[in-house]
């Protein structure tokens, strides 16, 4: 139905796909908007209840407890296999793509491309086990790579750790990849390749990275190359060539906090025009599982 041009979603549209719908709207807020919302939630219970002794007590958990993410988390099977991560993969829907079985002997680096706005097919593949990596690589423990703030940040903290996050960090890499049995998901290109995100295209950011070939090196880690193919189909986002005011905002921001302020167009949760939600679009994400081997 549409109505003053917006395209409104059937009513008769099932329940499943409504859970769906709302799975991917809460990500999308959890991801996008979740650090600034807990650390002000913070701020407001400390300055303005009588619970800021609990507050506080919290932050000194966090800070006594900083470590604990250079040195494999604190991952929850149970939490990765969460029904409503059924749910968020089905949306889109995320399928990952098994070319050869991998040695769960060995640790792998895995190197996803692209980013897209924010890294969905290796969020749904690597992060839950929404996309049956379990199934398709018994033996394998994966670790999405993700911004070492997040581990310092309330709340946001406990879910990055209980969903088997790995911060870009030395130390945590290390840690994983030193360790038979773990495989690595690296968003190679980062927050700036997110600025590149457009539908039906795909441009990388590799030139630049190296720092974790080094690390494949001193390990012995295989390298294996993962691609999701639809990525950039999930949303479109405002026009911000280089050299114009937004893009170099969005540059200035993605410095200073290591996160670049994409402006997304998406849809709603009721109607297909516009939003936040991302497009129900299918997200495929395949490795190129003859992979380069280094010994160190």
């Amino acid at each position: 139905m549409e109505l003053l041009g917006v395209r409104f979603a059937p009513l008769n549209t099932p329940l499943e796909r409504r859970l769906q719908t709302l799975a991917a709207c809460c990500w999308f807020i959890t991801l996008a908007f979740g650090p600034m919302m807990c650390i002000s939630f913070m701020a407001y219970v400390i300055l303005c209840t009588r619970y800021s002794i609990l507050a506080l007590l919290y932050l000194m958990w966090i800070w006594y407890d900083r470590d604990i993410c250079n040195k494999g988390g604190r991952r929850s099977k149970w939490a990765r296999q969460w029904r409503w991560w059924k749910y968020f993969c089905n949306y889109f829907p995320i399928r990952l793509v098994k070319t050869v079985d991998l040695d769960p002997a060995k640790s792998y680096m895995l190197c996803v491309f692209p980013h897209g706005v924010l890294s969905t097919g290796a969020f749904g593949s690597f992060a839950t086990d929404g996309a049956n990596f379990s199934e398709i690589f018994p033996g394998l423990t994966p670790y999405l790579v993700t911004l070492a703030g997040h581990f310092v940040t309330p709340f946001i903290r406990e879910l990055c750790l209980i969903l088997g996050g790995c911060p870009a960090s030395v130390d945590g890499l290390s840690y994983v990849l030193s360790r038979p049995g773990n495989a690595v998901a690296l968003v190679v290109g980062g927050a700036s390749e997110s600025l590149e995100c457009r539908p039906g295209t795909y441009r990388i950011i590799l030139k630049r990275r190296k720092g974790f070939v080094k690390l494949a090196l001193k390990y012995g880690n295989p390298l294996v190359p993962v691609f999701s193919f639809g990525e950039t189909d999930l949303y479109d986002q405002l026009k911000n060539p280089k050299g114009s005011w937004l893009r170099r905002a969005q540059e200035l921001c993605r410095k200073i906090t290591g996160i670049a302020p994409v402006v997304p167009l998406g849809r709603g949760l009721f109607q297909y025009s516009f939003g936040i939600v991302p497009q129900r679009r299918p997200v495929t994400t395949v490795g190129k599982y003859h992979y380069y081997s280094f010994v160190s």
